[in-house]
């Protein structure tokens, strides 16, 4: 600030009402202002890279996944020593129950789209998360969580209609908040001990506030592993015997 002071041959105090002038203006580094900004300079994901990358997960229809957004230099920094980069992403807005968005999750792609980029910490958040999630469609009387994006997004294939929230981890999954119009739930559950403990947290937070809780399971490791390797057919045999029948009837396609 003083060497740009003399250059523009400034007062010494012009120093403290420029910073004045622009604090209102400078986001915290991982804030949820700076997921705002972030997800402000991307674009939608139809005919993006981000397109490409859910394809290859097997997920093809994209309708209802407004959550979803592209930038094509997002940056990149090591958690150790090494210079920052650029790589392109799929973002997703992380927002409370009133839509307002709280933070963003970061994955950052292979320049060809077919994968995760070849970082140690491809996918990082930001943001406020705690209680939050990313959200498609809007939850009224029934919802599925679960914890990532490609987990819930695969059921979307067979569940178009149904809204759906991803917390994007299994801790995050445990203190999702829930809207008051809720009377089921739908647990998405992992195949691991985090997802066990994840999907037991919720459901007694749901039986708390008077909620029907249901437990989804994948016959792999998570949803997304069934849709790619055992096919949408199977996947949607599965799931037609763990849903309520009336929500077969209302929902699965």
């Amino acid at each position: 600030m003083a060497e740009a002071l003399r250059f523009l041959a400034l007062p010494s105090n012009a120093g403290t009402h420029a910073a004045a002038d622009t604090s209102s203006s400078v986001a915290v580094a991982g804030s949820p202002e700076s997921a705002r900004r972030l997800l402000t300079l991307s674009s939608p994901i139809g005919g993006t890279l981000a397109e490409t990358y859910l394809h290859a997960r097997r997920i093809a229809d994209l309708r209802g996944t407004s959550a979803l957004r592209f930038h094509p230099r997002c940056y990149h920094r090591p958690q150790g020593e090494g210079p920052n980069e650029t790589w392109p992403a799929l973002l997703a807005a992380v927002t409370d129950l009133d839509g307002s968005i709280t933070g963003a999750l970061r994955t950052w792609l292979a320049r060809d789209g077919s994968g995760k980029a070849p970082l140690t910490t491809p996918r990082r958040a930001m943001g406020d998360l705690q209680s939050n999630a990313v959200r498609f469609g809007v939850a009224q009387d029934v919802i599925i969580a679960g914890e990532g994006i490609e987990t819930v997004l695969s059921l979307k294939q067979l569940m178009p209609d149904m809204p759906m929230a991803a917390a994007l981890s299994a801790a995050h999954l445990a203190g999702l908040k829930l809207p008051h119009s809720l009377r089921r739930l739908y647990i998405a559950r992992d195949d691991d001990a985090a997802g066990d403990r994840a999907s037991a947290k919720l459901v007694a937070r749901a039986h708390d506030h008077g909620v029907e809780a249901i437990v989804l399971s994948p016959a792999l490791d998570d949803f997304n592993d069934d849709l790619v390797l055992l096919g949408i057919d199977t996947l949607r045999s599965s799931i037609r015997t763990q849903l309520i029948p009336e929500d077969v009837d209302r929902f699965l396609r």
